[in-house]
């Protein structure tokens, strides 16, 4: 009740879309991010900072709302499909409005939109990552035809799975990927911060991020990969030995104008499935457990 401090409900779209926000936010100011943008800089970009990308991230919030709105009071099937794909375009022209034009987060608003969806009925990150894909598998008949984006061109001249097919085979890199990384690491004693350049690292090194297919092509995400592993073999970016493959790597994305943007939507996905408060294991699952009255 108002008044109670009380924490929100963990089905509240309120809260949701705060936890997607602030996983926007988090991974914007995590650094150093090899090309990425991060604190220090623009990395790879030349249209993008880091106030553009916690501005953007704060507009996008009125849509994530909106998404887990309609993930409660919709059935999940294609007329649910339909209604998020409509509201991640209105999301999309939102982000443009703000950033004039920039494409700061499309990627991440796929992600993470599929799942604030499908958290309130999952128990735990698996089921919720399950349920994404359940809905990015169903076809969305007001899709607009048009010109192929970036990604999607991508995924077609390379063979690879996109943004897409990572939702459909209900993120891999985030759940197998990702977040174990990131727990081992922080099991292992390092900060917070390493453990999440960690899980990026294990991200990078292993996607065909389609936005380094688009600006660097097949030996560009070979740069991107193998670099990533080094640091990775190294020891991590918590060993001083790590930390200087990261940096040399960072110099040469740069450089190189590499951008690993796919990795770094999938670490905000992780980085919100992380902060979602699952009820306990063999508990109803969110949207029951708060209909409850849990």
């Amino acid at each position: 009740m108002a008044g109670t401090g009380a924490p929100p409900a963990r089905t509240s779209a309120a809260f949701l879309a705060d936890l997607a926000v602030r996983a926007l936010r988090e991974e914007a100011r995590l650094s150093p991010k090899p090309g990425l943008v991060d604190p220090r800089g623009s990395g790879a970009h030349d249209d993008m900072d880091v106030p553009l990308l916690l501005t953007s991230a704060e507009a996008l919030r009125s849509t994530f709302r909106s998404v887990a709105d309609a993930a409660r009071l919709m059935a999940a099937g294609a007329g649910l499909r339909e209604e998020l794909g409509r509201l991640g375009r209105e999301g999309d022209r939102t982000m443009l409005r703000t950033t004039r034009g920039v494409n700061t987060h499309r990627g991440a608003l796929w992600a993470l939109g599929l799942l604030v969806a499908a958290a309130p009925d999952a128990s735990n990150e698996r089921e919720a990552a399950r349920g994404a894909a359940r809905l990015a598998a169903l076809p969305d008949r007001h899709l607009p035809a048009g010109a192929a984006s970036h990604g999607e061109r991508v995924r077609r001249r390379y063979g690879v799975r996109g943004a897409r097919g990572e939702a459909e085979a209900a993120f891999p890199h985030v759940v197998e990927v990702a977040l174990p990384r990131l727990r081992r690491a922080r099991a292992a004693g390092f900060a917070e911060g390493i453990a999440r350049l960690d899980a990026l690292l294990g991200i990078m090194s292993l996607l065909d991020d389609t936005c380094v297919l688009h600006r660097g092509g097949v030996e560009g995400l070979r740069v991107v990969r193998l670099g990533a592993a080094r640091v990775l073999a190294e020891g991590g970016p918590g060993t001083d030995s790590g930390h200087a493959c990261l940096l040399e790597l960072d110099e040469r994305l740069r450089a190189r104008r590499l951008s690993p943007g796919g990795s770094g939507d999938l670490l905000a996905a992780a980085l919100f499935l992380d902060s979602v408060p699952w009820p306990e294991p063999g508990a109803r699952t969110v949207r029951e457990a708060v209909a409850c009255g849990r």
